[in-house]
Parts: structure tokens; sequence; C-alpha cells
């Protein structure tokens, strides 16, 4: 069975990594939106951890579609004194009263984010857009300063052949003629409402673009590529790709992605966004491969398509230069201790496998 909390060597991790950073918190009200998803979890983990070891007498307050369900399934965050619940919907949630000086607003469509066929549902485009309208609106009134939009490497459209790494200075863009480009073309609007909101009321706008990820939080059954591998190989089962296995992608830890989200929110450039990613490029077949030989040596791989010798490799991987010129961001954990953190948080032992602390969180 799968840990609730985040081992203590994760949490570790991130708090000493931006220990220079949260005094900007210090008694401060933050907002977060999409706070109860995966990037949400860990933000409110790693803000729960430096909260209580600076003493930064900081609160959060989480918007969720489901409070209840969200308690049940992290009562440890949902219940601490620090995090205050509050349910709605982004496009419509009734304002919370005071001053936030922080907002992060990382609501997401999860089927829209693995790129499935969710994507063409009707009304993600508008409900993305005016969602991050009225988070910005919501910011501008209510004595808000730094304002992170999480966005999507989805902005980019199509990554060309020849471009091994996409630059945030690629003009590129989705086909606004093709269904499935209604997620990314909801982020590039949304980025786009951020440059025309920032200035108001003193609102600075910060721009993260996130890629693909693993780790602790991450559900197995959510038709993302890597959840799908562990699932099996945890199972002992044969690893299915749907595809030809040639796309290449590339996956951080979420550690990692805390730690660089927290570093973007105080200390980056207001309106100049910022790659969050790997820079180390792999197929679907040998991540296939990787995830099998760490979890279950032997196991079998099908691959359901034939590559075909004259088409072009599909390629979804960020240029991070930008993170570590500007904010010293590097990535820290390797792709193979990911996939072994992130199967032992979903209950898998190795032969080797030692018990690993959880994070202790105070409910006080």
């Amino acid at each position: 069975m799968k840990q609730t909390v985040l081992a203590a060597r994760d949490v570790d991790m991130v708090c000493e990594a931006t220990r220079g950073l949260w005094e900007d918190l210090r008694g401060q009200h933050l907002f977060i939106t999409g706070g109860t998803g995966f990037f949400g979890r860990w933000l409110l983990e790693t803000f729960i951890a430096a909260n209580h070891r600076l003493t930064l007498e900081a609160r959060v307050t989480v918007l969720t579609r489901n409070p209840a369900k969200f308690a049940e399934a992290c009562p440890h965050l949902a219940r601490h004194s620090s995090v205050t619940l509050i349910g709605g919907d982004v496009q419509t949630f009734a304002y919370p009263a005071g001053e936030f000086s922080t907002v992060i607003h990382a609501a997401a469509d999860v089927a829209a984010a693995r790129g499935a066929g969710n994507t063409t549902k009707p009304g993600l485009l508008a409900a993305t857009f005016d969602g991050t309208r009225r988070v910005l609106d919501f910011a501008a009134a209510h004595g808000t300063r730094r304002f992170l939009m999480v966005s999507s490497g989805a902005v980019y459209g199509p990554q060309p052949s020849a471009m091994t790494h996409i630059p945030e200075t690629y003009p590129g863009a989705p086909d606004t003629c093709a269904k499935t480009s209604a997620y990314g073309e909801g982020k590039r609007a949304s980025e786009a409402l951020c440059a025309a909101y920032s200035g108001q009321s003193g609102l600075e706008c910060l721009i993260a673009r996130p890629f693909a990820f693993v780790g602790p939080h991450l559900e197995l059954d959510q038709g993302f590529a890597i959840g799908d591998f562990i699932r099996s190989a945890m199972a002992s089962e044969p690893i299915v790709i749907r595809g030809d296995g040639t796309p290449l992608r590339s996956y951080l830890y979420a550690a990692d992605l805390a730690t660089w989200l927290w570093t973007i929110l105080l200390r980056g450039i207001p309106l100049r966004p910022y790659n969050v990613g790997s820079s180390d490029a792999i197929s679907v077949r040998e991540l296939a491969e990787k995830v099998a030989a760490i979890l279950s040596p032997g196991l079998p791989i099908h691959v359901a398509q034939t590559p075909h010798p004259d088409s072009a490799v599909l390629q979804y991987v960020p240029d991070v230069q930008r993170c570590a010129q500007d904010l010293k961001l590097t990535q820290t954990v390797t792709l193979s201790d990911a996939i072994t953190r992130t199967a032992e948080w979903h209950g898998w032992q190795s032969a080797t496998t030692s018990s690993h602390q959880e994070f202790s969180i105070e409910a006080h």
C-alpha cells in the first residue's frame, strides 16, 4: 500500500535547497489552486515543513473541488492548522476574505495534461482561460504581490524534429484547428492574461512551464506512460507500449519540481517564462526497459506498433538553461532513483530496500 506522506529525505532535500527563500513568506497568507493534485500536494507538504522548521507562522488557503475527498486521501495535509480548504470550481469560486500576498495557480485538467482523448472535451479551452482570469481578478483585489502561473510545455505545440530541446524563446504554438490543442492553447491564453494583469495593484506574475515528472503522489492509473510502466512492473505484469516506443520524453523527480517551483515563485523574474523539467531525453521504449530492469528484471515488454523508418521522432524535452543560469537550479535526482523512490512510496520493496523514515507533520 502506498504511503500517505513523503519520505523525510525528500522533504529535507526541498527544505535545504530552498532554505534562503522562505523569509519572504514569514507571517504571510498564500492561496493555491490545484493544491490537492500532484503538484499541489508536493507544494503543501514542503510548505508545511518549511513553515514548521523556520517558524514562519504563514498560512495557506487551498481551493479544491472536493474538500472531503482530499481530507480522506491526505488527512495530514487537510487537517493541518496552517491549511484551510475551501470548496469550489476555479471558474466560479467565492473569494475568501482577507489579503493574500502570494497566489499559486496550479489548477489543471489531469486528463488534458497527459494528452489523452479527453483533451477534446467541449469547454476545456474556455474553462482554462476563465479559471485563470478569475484567479487573477482575485489576486488583484486581495493584495497579492507574487502570482505564480503554472503553465505547461504544451504551449510550444509540437517540438520540431531537428530541435533536441525546446527553449523558452521558441515561438511555436499548438495547431489552432486541432481539437487536441485546447489544453496548450488554454495555457497560452492564460500566460497572455498574466501579462495583461501584471502591474495591477503591484501584481508580479511568474510563469513556470512544466514538462513531465515522476515521484510520490503520482497516481499510477491516470494514463501517464511512466505511471503505467511502474504499475505494471510492481504487479509483475508485462509492460505494454501502445505506440512504437520511439517518442522522446524526459522526467524530473517531484522533489526537484517542488524546489524549482518555489524558487521561481520567490526569485524568478516576472513575465520571464521558465521551463521546468529534465533535459535528459529517453525514448518511451528505453523508459519501459529501465523501469523493468529496476523493479522487475526480465519482465516482458510488448510494443504495439512497429517504428516506421521515414517517420520523424516525436519529442517533448525542455531546454532548462534559463533556470540553471538565472536561478541556479539543477536536476539532483537521477531517473533511476526517481523510479525507485516512486515505486517504494506505492509499496514496492526490493531485496535491498531499507526502510526510509517518513516526514512527520504535526497537526498543530
